[in-house]
This record gives C-alpha cells, structure tokens and sequence, in this order.
C-alpha cells in the first residue's frame, strides 16, 4: 500500500491572512476583510494580539493566551476560531486536549476485501490513545472473504446474514459502542494518522453536536481522478465552517464525520429508508435540535472514488435522486433564490443593451454600479469602517459576478438536460443554458485549478451535471413535488444609507 502523508505543524496557531487590515481610532478596535466586505469589532484588548497576527507568521495559541494574560483561555480559544470561520484569520494546527475522549470508529463494509484490509491499516497508524479507542466493523452480509480479512486486525466484527446498507449497519454500531465519541468512515476510506485528533478538539464546544473533516483523493493518475481530486461531491471547501440558521442546507459527509454518540442515539442516527442523503439528512436533524455541525478542512481519510466513467455517472445520478427526497422531509428547507436590487438592475440593463444595441441603456449600468458604490460608502462611513471607493468598487463589481455566476450555475445544475430538447424549436432558449453552463464550468476550471486541461475538465464537469440533474428530475417525478428545480425568488433591497 502506498504511503500518503500530510506534513504539517501541529501546534495550535493563527495569523492575519492577506486581504484583512485592521483598524484602531479613538471610539474602535476592529478587522475589515475586503472580499467578501465584512468587519468586526473586537475589545481594545485584542489590539497587541492582532498586531502580533498581523506580521505573517502563525503564533501559537500559547503566545497569544500569555498576552491576553485572562483567566479562561477556552473562550479565548473559541473567539479565535470564530474569527477563522469568518475569514478574520487563518489557522493551522490543533488543541491538544488533557484528555481525550473515547472513540469508537465505525465501518460499514460489504464485498470490499482489499479496501477494508487498506482501511482498518491506516486506523492501526492512527495517533490516538489506544485504551480510548474502539474499532467496530459490520459486515453487510458480504458473499466473499471480507469478514476473514476483518478477523485479521484487532476489531470488532459483527456480521449480518441479510443485506441491510450501510444506515442499517451504522445504527447497529452505534448501539453497540462504548465510546463517547462516534467516528464513522468508509471502508473504501484511509485514514491520516492524525485524522481523530484534529477534529476532536471541535468538542471541546458543548454546542457542538457533530464534526466532518476534509475528505481528499486516493487516486491521482487519470483524468477522473484529477477531476475527483478538485470536484468530489465530498469536498466540502478549504475553509472552516460552522452550520448557522442562515445556512440551512449546511451538511458534512458521513465518510468523514464525528458525532456524540448520545446525541445519535437521541436522534435515532441515520433514517435506514435513505440509500444516499442520509448523512444531510442526519446533520440537518442535529441543527433543528439546537445541536452546531460543523466543517473543518483537516482530519483527513482519502476516498477511493470511483474512477471509471460508468460508475462515476451513475453516482452522480443516485445523489441527484436523493435532493428531491430530502426536501419532502425537510419542508422548512425550502429553496430560495434572492436577487440583490443592484445586480439584477445591472444585468437586465446590460442585457437589454445588447439586445438593443443601445449605449445610452449601457451607460445606466454604470449609474447602477457608481450609485450602489456610493451607497456603500456612505454605510461604511456611519459605521467608522475604513474602507475606500476602489475597494468599495471591487467588491460591488465582484459582487454582482457572483450574483451572475450562481444564477448561471443554477440553469447549468438543474436546467441543461432541458436545454437538449429545447434546441429543437428555441435556439435561444439553447444558447442562454449552455452559455451559462460554459460560465460555470470555466470559473470552475479557473477556481478550482486541476491538474488537466480545459477541455477535459469541462467533459468530466458536463456529465457530472447532467446525470446529477437527471437524478433529481427522476426524483422529482418519483416523488411529485419539484420544490428541488423550483426555488422560491425574492428580491433583496440595498440597506439604507442614512
């Protein structure tokens, strides 16, 4: 097996990151991020920190604590990381705890020999105190050697005569565990060695119900591969984030995810009727509990994806089916697509534009952006926040791409399979959808930088949306509700500049 490797520091610190200026006058002490525009107030206690922060190296949280010189480091602790989550500052590292809690890692497996002999090795590697943990594999009814492979390793196996899926075999687990804490991976999964300890610190936050870590690519050879490695359904981003109620859709993947086991158990774990969506469906219950789920991009375990094209599509098409579901039995989590004022006026004048060919309609859009700029401003300056126009600028500009790029990804996600038949008496109606899919799929390319080139990258990225489209379509009909490709529009006026 070969040896991947993670190099990294593993002392808890933080840093200013670029694009974060800090401010200090008479009345304030507070950080701006200039994209998105965002600012916080902080105690004048904070100043000599920041300053510290500010100087591009990351401090360890030791040298911060003794500079604060207060009396509860945890809350200092928490503050910093809610800084990270924000985009205020960036971290690398983890919190060593006094006393680890007991985990029990569980793993559903059927008919995978050679992947559950790779995964229970890289858990032999794991550094974490032995006596608190725990290793429970279920084998879902498997027709081959897999459980003599599992017999090998110092687990625990529990065998089932009937194939029950992977729900059923989790919550079987679980009721069968002894640790605190509920570590789930898949058996075609590796884990880092320091996969435990650097998501377990997230406890250390009572509100906190359940944690997901980064999930990485095993394999990196061929084209799939390279695309896996950048457009995964399981990468959940490079930043550290933490469900809120304006994030109702928040979710990590159950290949990667800890969770109290007691509160498992309360919730009943996962709905065994769900064959995909089940770990969404699972975080959701835990957030309209009053419980936080939250993300962080470490704690790795690689995923041996499935790197040939058939099996990729036909993912792709079961995780569409599954949005559909999802939305019955989570009503309150309805869709909704808000259109800033600004933006909407701008595009629709520049649409109407070159509709027309008309420069006078042109310039409007540049009223529109210099009057919301303006707007802006006049906002930052009643707040004291030290930001000038050529920021104020960029981020209106940006601003209205991203507005612009998610409309474009909402037709090219939901909407090009339609776009198929719609050639056939609209032209028009074809070239607005993949105009919008060929956006998406460049800015993408351009964001995510994969190890490819264009034209591959937007192959893989084609059929990975039209069979997810063609899942939810299917599950739409099934299921005969369309909230999933219907969403409910509003439209968000500008705040009030005195």
């Amino acid at each position: 097996m070969k040896e991947k490797r993670l190099y990294r520091s593993t002392d808890l610190s933080f840093r200013l990151p670029k694009g974060v200026v800090s401010h200090e006058s008479e009345e304030s002490f507070q950080l701006v991020r200039h994209f998105p525009l965002k600012t916080i107030f902080l105690h004048t206690l904070w100043i000599p920190v920041i300053n510290l922060l500010s100087e591009g190296d990351f401090i360890p949280l030791e040298e911060i604590l003794a500079i604060m010189k207060g009396p509860d480091s945890e809350k200092i602790e928490f503050l910093l990381n809610d800084l990270v989550r924000k985009g205020f500052l960036e971290q690398e590292g983890f919190s060593v705890l006094p006393d680890y809690p007991s985990v029990s890692v569980i793993i559903p497996v059927r008919n995978r020999p050679h992947e559950i002999e790779s995964c229970l090795l890289s858990l032999g590697k794991l550094d974490y105190p032995d006596h608190k943990l725990e290793i429970i594999v279920v084998d879902d009814a498997s027709t081959d050697h897999t459980p003599q492979v599992v017999s090998g390793f110092p687990a625990r196996l529990i065998t089932l005569k009937s194939n029950r899926q992977a729900s059923y075999c989790r919550n079987l687990a679980a009721k069968q565990a002894t640790g605190e804490i509920l570590a789930f991976i898949d058996s075609d999964c590796l884990a880092d060695s320091l996969w435990l300890k650097e998501l377990i610190s997230a406890f250390k936050d009572s509100r906190v119900g359940g944690v997901g870590g980064k999930v990485a690519s095993w394999f990196q050879e061929s084209p799939l591969d390279r695309y896996e490695e950048v457009k995964s359904s399981l990468i959940m981003g490079k930043r550290f984030a933490r469900s809120q109620e304006n994030e109702t859709f928040f979710y990590v993947p159950s290949c990667n995810l800890l969770v109290r086991r007691n509160l498992f158990l309360e919730l009943d774990g996962f709905k065994e009727a769900l064959f995909v969506g089940e770990d969404v469906d699972l975080c959701w219950r835990m957030q309209d509990a009053g419980h936080l789920v939250e993300f962080r991009p470490v704690g790795t375990v690689f995923h041996k994806h499935r790197n040939r094209l058939k099996p990729f599509c036909l993912r792709r098409f079961d995780y569409g089916t599954s949005e559909p579901l999802l939305q019955r039995l989570h009503k309150s989590r309805g869709k909704k697509m808000i259109f800033p004022l600004g933006s909407s006026l701008f595009w629709s004048m520049g649409i109407l534009a070159l509709v027309f060919k008309s420069p006078i309609v042109l310039s409007l859009c540049a009223v529109i952006v210099i009057a919301d700029t303006l707007n802006k401003g006049f906002l930052v300056r009643r707040k004291n926040i030290p930001v000038k126009i050529p920021v104020l600028l960029l981020s209106v500009l940006r601003g209205y791409f991203a507005h612009f790029y998610h409309s474009c990804a909402f037709l090219s996600r939901y909407y090009l399979i339609w776009s198929i038949p719609a050639l056939s008496f609209s032209w028009l109606a074809f070239g607005v959808v993949w105009c919008a899919h060929f956006l998406v799929g460049i800015t993408e390319y351009v964001i995510k930088k994969p190890r490819m080139n264009l034209f591959s990258f937007f192959f893989y990225f084609s059929l990975e949306q039209l069979f997810y489209q063609l899942g939810v379509w299917w599950g739409c009909m099934r299921h005969g509700s369309f909230q999933a490709v219907n969403p409910q529009l509003g439209l968000k006026m500008p705040s009030k500049a005195t």
